[in-house]
């Protein structure tokens, strides 16, 4: 939950501001062009994953703007990714995270930015273009909400928790048998409802107290995950492999991820981590 609060001073949140706020509006003009059915341009990449114009675009720009405020290297999704290995300190950037959304016109795709130091996620950007609304993770505190239609800023508190567990799925999830078979593990141990969307969003919906448990069987990337688990464990929740280790970030050769469980809260990580356990036993 958010409650209304005072514009922050935060130098670099204000400095990312309208920058984030442009790309925003750059994927929102490129989904409202796409949507009419305007010429759009669409390919493959090798991992047959589809990128579309809006992703490059929005990705040059920020590529761009980043440079002036920052000297730090830049990771994207799509950009060049030879020199990582040499780098302590650096940006780490999806410029639209749910391109099959995007593509299904479901206007549920991202924006996710962060501030990676060692194996660490140190401060966060992430934003919804659907929505025009930017959470951001400041390096110290709780994190913070921009709509940036109404100028209105906003911070978030926690809640009294419902008593219905709330599961967060991707929509592709219906077509993976790992998922039903989880779900009927976790039903052994609490009722839940199921929230079905793509991207990065369910982390943003962890915020917004929409979401409990974010369990992944299917791959992900470091760009995906960063800039939500560094909003979650903020708040005390997390994201771990199915070992309970915390993700970390640019420390192996691979920038693929394996399964995870996100958790708005150590009660949620509990009975996520024992559905899985139900689950592994099985196998």
């Amino acid at each position: 939950m958010f409650k209304t609060a005072a514009s922050p001073q935060d130098p670099m949140i204000l400095q990312l501001v309208p920058i984030v706020t442009q790309a925003c509006e750059i994927l929102r003009e490129e989904y409202q062009r796409y949507c009419s059915g305007d010429a759009f341009d669409v390919e493959e990449k090798e991992d047959h994953s589809p990128v579309t114009q809006a992703d490059y675009r929005a990705n040059s720009y920020i590529t761009r703007e980043l440079a002036k405020i920052s000297d730090l290297p830049l990771l994207s999704e799509e950009g060049e990714k030879g020199a990582r290995e040499k780098w302590q300190k650096f940006w780490l950037l999806d410029p639209l995270d749910g391109t099959k959304e995007f593509l299904h016109k479901r206007p549920e795709f991202t924006i996710n930015l962060s501030l990676v130091d060692g194996a660490a996620t140190v401060f966060a950007v992430l934003a919804i273009p659907g929505e025009q609304t930017i959470y951001f993770c400041p390096e110290q505190g709780m994190p913070l909400k921009l709509n940036y239609k109404t100028a209105q800023w906003s911070i978030y508190y926690a809640a009294d928790h419902e008593n219905n567990v709330q599961i967060g799925l991707s929509q592709s999830s219906q077509n993976k048998p790992k998922y039903a078979e989880y779900l009927e593990y976790l039903s052994t141990l609490t009722e839940f409802s199921v929230f079905k969307a793509g991207s990065a969003y369910k982390f943003c919906m962890m915020l917004e107290d929409r979401v409990d448990i974010y369990p992944r069987f299917h791959p992900t990337c470091e760009w995906d995950t960063s800039a939500g688990q560094c909003l979650i464990e903020r708040i005390g929740g997390g994201l771990v492999d199915f070992e309970g280790r915390p993700f970390t970030y640019n420390q192996r050769d691979t920038l693929l991820n394996g399964g995870f469980m996100a958790f708005k809260n150590q009660e949620m990580k509990n009975i996520a981590l024992q559905a899985l356990a139900l689950m592994q036993k099985r196998h």
